[in-house]
């Protein structure tokens, strides 16, 4: 019964998200993959933890996938290259049953939410998020008085 109110509750969270607070959702999510990697790797649960890490390689490849290079530059670059050494972090972990590149995938994960947390985006800007994601993408929604208005789906 929690976990059907707590699966609600995530997706209505997702659902009414703008892609700001996406960001921030899906570096949540990571964070917590990565942090029950590091539980299940002391467990000795090989299948929980490979779920874990599977969770977290998903995410981040997302996040890679997300990135509009176009407009973002050179951050867009570094941040598509510090995604791949995360993403390679986690393979070396499970491939090693090694707790340290867990952690060290966890401290990266901390400070780029600390960072993006900081980030306070002006409601006229447009999210930093490319419109190909399918984490963010744009749909007509009929609004109450019946015209087709800009919703981002998710």
């Amino acid at each position: 019964m929690w976990q059907n109110a707590h699966d609600a509750y995530l997706e209505s969270r997702i659902y009414s998200a703008d892609p700001t607070e996406l960001i921030r959702l899906l570096y949540q999510t990571a964070t917590g993959a990565v942090r029950n990697a590091r539980h299940h790797l002391a467990a000795g649960d090989i299948r929980a933890r490979t779920r874990s890490i599977t969770a977290a390689c998903e995410i981040l490849i997302e996040l890679a996938g997300s990135l509009d290079h176009a407009r973002g530059g050179e951050i867009s670059r570094r941040l598509a290259q510090l995604y791949d050494y995360m993403t390679r972090k986690l393979i070396e972990a499970h491939f090693q049953q090694s707790d340290a590149p867990l952690a060290e995938v966890l401290g990266l994960l901390a400070t780029l939410a600390e960072a993006w947390n900081g980030l306070k985006q002006p409601e006229s800007a447009s999210p930093a998020v490319a419109a190909e994601s399918p984490w963010a993408s744009p749909l007509p929604r009929e609004s109450a008085a019946g015209s087709a208005s800009q919703a981002w789906s998710f």
